[in-house]
């Protein structure tokens, strides 16, 4: 058994760990819609939903829920506590999935349910953070059009920010983000989004038009197929994340053909970190051949305060992964994750009883997969796992 005991809390590598790699990766980032209205420069409102036809009736849920919120706010304020969290451990490489095309675009998505958009001017709010890597191969980067994404490509790339998963065209879509590390060596980011996370067809990129790299389904074809990609791209040194919007918004179950999946990625292609997302909450996590799968990391920033139903899954909780791997091999050597609760549209460190739940799901969860959390004295979680 790995024993990562308190040497994962902070920025301090474990024992036996020589040149290490440390990664921050969190679910979905959603910073349109109601935290757009909040923020210096906020997009037009209106929407095509059956029930908010305003992005502002998204604020007015949530004050309503937990009180009044100040508006506008500065960039910075959705990320909270987490960017003094992100200062203490020092990683190498920030990578997130964004959730939200970031467009002035009026060519909204018809038959879509949800739209969600930023405006341009607050991109701030991401690189406030200091992102490396925005992942848009999801179920929302197209809610404006292809136009939409074309916007929020040249917005994001403007600003400094690498992208991976979606594209002008089908080639620009699959190739990986190149993240140089400081201290050398790289990281690639792969993307994919699935038919089972609501990513219609039609969103698939293409010679000649804009899109995502899209998967169909996630057979044994499918695997060999990202597969080739990676192991085509990588270099000796390289660290190889593969991610994956995948699967339902609830509920815990992990098939066996998503862990089939994942398993293939790393036996075939090389993956050092599966990074799955999608599922409105976190689920368990896996340790396969000394490789990270995260199958759900749940959602890290959305507007959903105010929201009835699935309370029981605790959407308003999240979770800041910070994975340390082998510099030179990519296999894991430690993992911390640290719990925190998003109220008026930012993120604070959770509370005991978040914490607890937080605490008990993983473990619970991660069981079934062969994996444990421990609970740190600074209210950390720390992996453990066979092998």
């Amino acid at each position: 058994m790995n024993d990562v005991s308190g040497t994962t809390s902070g920025n301090a590598a474990p024992a036996g760990c020589g040149a290490c790699v440390r990664l921050f990766l969190c679910g979905d980032v959603m910073t349109g819609r109601g935290i757009d209205q909040i923020l210096p420069h906020p997009g037009r409102p209106h929407l095509y939903e059956r029930c908010v036809r305003s992005a502002i009736g998204y604020v007015e849920l949530a004050e309503r829920a937990t009180g009044p919120m100040q508006r506008p706010v500065d960039h910075a304020y959705p990320w909270g506590d987490a960017l003094a969290l992100l200062d203490h451990f020092q990683p190498d490489a920030r990578i997130v999935n964004l959730e939200t095309a970031v467009t002035t675009c009026e060519d909204a998505q018809p038959g879509k349910g949800i739209h969600y958009r930023m405006h341009p001017a607050n991109v701030p709010c991401l690189t406030s953070a200091r992102l490396d890597c925005c992942v848009l191969a999801n179920n929302h980067v197209l809610d404006w059009g292809c136009a939409g994404l074309n916007e929020t490509l040249a917005v994001l790339r403007g600003a400094g920010l690498l992208t991976a998963g979606a594209g002008r065209d089908e080639t620009q879509a699959a190739a990986p983000a190149v993240i140089r590390l400081a201290r050398g060596g790289r990281v690639l980011v792969f993307a994919y989004a699935t038919a089972t996370s609501g990513v219609p067809a039609d969103w698939a990129a293409a010679a000649g038009r804009a899109g995502v790299s899209f998967l169909p389904d996630i057979s044994a074809r499918a695997a060999d197929r990202v597969a080739g990609q990676t192991a085509a791209t990588r270099c000796a040194g390289d660290i190889l994340v593969v991610s994956l919007h995948w699967g339902g918004n609830w509920g815990f179950d992990i098939s066996h053909q998503e862990r089939a999946f994942a398993h293939r990625l790393i036996d075939a292609g090389g993956a050092d970190i599966v990074y799955g997302h999608s599922s409105h909450h976190v689920k368990g996590i896996e340790v396969y051949r000394e490789r990270l799968v995260l199958y759900g990391c749940g959602d890290f920033l959305n507007d959903y305060e105010g929201i009835g139903g699935h309370q029981t899954y605790r959407p308003d909780l999240a979770l800041m992964y910070f994975p340390l791997v082998d510099a030179a091999t990519g296999a894991l050597r430690a993992l911390s994750a640290v719990p925190m609760q998003i109220r008026h549209f930012r993120l604070h460190r959770a509370p005991e009883e978040g914490v607890a739940w937080l605490h008990a799901a993983l473990d619970q969860e991660g069981g079934k997969q062969g994996t444990h959390v421990i609970r740190a004295a600074d209210d950390t979680l720390a992996l453990r796992w066979n092998g």
